[in-house]
Order: structure tokens, then sequence, then C-alpha cells
């Protein structure tokens, strides 16, 4: 047996044993790693619902023709009742990834261990586990973990995060909730951690394909503006040059002629008489 299999097989142990509910090889998340993933998936929550332009019409007229102005999402509160009743649900997105250490096992994406073990299978290869195949994929005790202590965290410092929420919000939320509010005076290292990606990694494939997508709608979008560029300049160019025809022909009428007659006088020669040397 080659130390890849032998690798894998230990880090099957590990994973079943955590699926499994195994003290001995849980490691639960710490408050740090829990105030880091919600700092994360809420910040991700208010960019995705912050792009829109709706508008909250608030304007009833109960009492009077006057009522209230309306109100943009982005600002409302509805926006931020949203994204505190979800944010908690997207934790359960993540994956338990036990060839990472520290707060890096916690990501999204299938972790490297379960991607080799599923190739295998896909190979012929006869995998045993102590648990069945049908629950690989199935929520570690960890990250289920995760989810709950989200759940307790959001409600106690809901307060905080809405003071945020309403103010600039210029600061990072991970600086102001975690370092200092939730994690005030406490350790902080894992906020510092971060994944660099590792070649062959699924989470880290599916990142690649999203940032090279990005790229390549960015350079789309400066290959268009290129073009209309050139349009426009081109645009410019032929409004210069009838310009500056029309003022040829402007100075041509004041100077007492058309420029049709003198369009005559070039072609038609004034009559000469011949000479003979």
């Amino acid at each position: 047996m080659n130390v890849f299999m032998c690798v894998v097989l230990f880090l099957v142990s590990a994973t079943a044993a955590s699926k499994s509910g195994d003290d001995e090889w849980v490691h639960l998340p710490n408050k740090c790693e829990v105030c880091k993933f919600l700092s994360i998936e809420m910040k991700s929550a208010f960019e995705e619902t912050g792009k829109t332009k709706e508008v909250i019409e608030t304007n009833y007229r109960f009492l009077d023709d006057k009522g209230a102005p309306p109100i943009k999402y982005v600002k409302s509160d509805i926006r931020f009742i949203e994204v505190m009743e979800n944010v908690c649900s997207r934790i359960m997105q993540y994956n338990l990834h036990k060839e990472r250490v520290g707060s890096n096992r916690f990501a999204k994406g299938m972790s490297e261990t379960f991607s080799t073990l599923h190739n295998l299978v896909n190979k012929g290869v006869k995998v045993v586990m102590d648990i069945p195949y049908e629950l690989w994929n199935e929520t570690s005790a960890e990250v289920a973990d995760l989810k709950k202590q989200c759940d307790v965290m959001v409600e106690q410092y809901e307060e905080v995060i809405e003071d945020w929420y309403k103010g600039s919000q210029e600061e990072d939320l991970t600086t102001y909730l975690c370092e200092k509010h939730v994690l005030k005076g406490q350790d902080t290292d894992c906020l510092k951690e971060k994944w660099s990606g590792k070649k062959g990694d699924a989470a880290a494939i599916a990142e690649d394909k999203k940032k090279k997508k990005g790229k390549k709608k960015k350079g789309k979008d400066s290959e268009d503006e290129q073009k209309k560029e050139k349009k426009v300049k081109k645009k410019k160019k032929k409004k210069s040059k009838l310009t500056d025809t029309e003022t040829s022909k402007r100075k041509t009428e004041e100077a007492g002629y058309t420029s049709d007659e003198e369009e005559i006088q070039k072609k038609v020669p004034l009559n000469q008489d011949k000479t003979e040397l």
C-alpha cells in the first residue's frame, strides 16, 4: 500500500468518526470560527441584496394624503430582517475538509478526501467505510454545530449588527462584529487564517472557475468599451470633416461665387488665341 492510500484511509477513518459523532475525532468550531463565517456569509448576503434599485412604497394614505416618502430597499429594515433570518442557513452549504487545519477546515465544495473517494468508486475501486455510501455527503457534526452556534450568535448580537447596518458601513463587518464585540479581549487568530488553495482541491478548482469567469466578463466589458470609443472617435472625425467642408463652402460664397461656379471655372478653360512659335 503506497503512502497516498495510507493517508486517504486515515482521513476516511477520521471523517467517518466525525460523521458518526465520535468525540475522539469531532473538533467542534470555537467562538472565533463561528463569528468568522457568520460575518463572511453576512457580507456576502448584503452584497447580493445590495445590487437592486427597488423602492418600497410607504405612502399608504390611511390618515392623510401626505404619508411617508418611499424608501430604497438597500436602506430598508426589510432587507436587514431578510438577511438576518437566512444568513445562518447559508452555513449548511459548507463541508468539513479534514485534510486542512484550523478554521480552513470549513469550506464550501467537496473536500479533497471525499473527492478522491468518489473518484475511486467511479473507477470501480471498492471503498469500505463505517458509514454507507448514501451518507457520504451528509452534513458533518462540526458543520451542524457551526450552524447551531451561528443562530445563537445572530440572536445575541442582533443590535450590534443593526448598528453597523444603519451606520456608514465603512468599517469591515468582521472587524466591527468579531474583533470589537464578540471576541473583544479574546483570541482572534482564526480571523487571519486564509486558505491559499491547492492544485486538485475541489473547492479551490471551483474558486478558480469563479475568478476566471469574472475576468472573462471584465475582459468582454473592456472590449465593448473600446469598440464604443472607436465609434465615438469615428463619428467625431466624420463630423469634423463635414464641418471643414461647410466652412470652405461658406468662404467661397462670401467671396462672390458659389462652389458650382468654382467648379465650372476649373473645368472650362478660357478662350485663348493660338500662337505659333
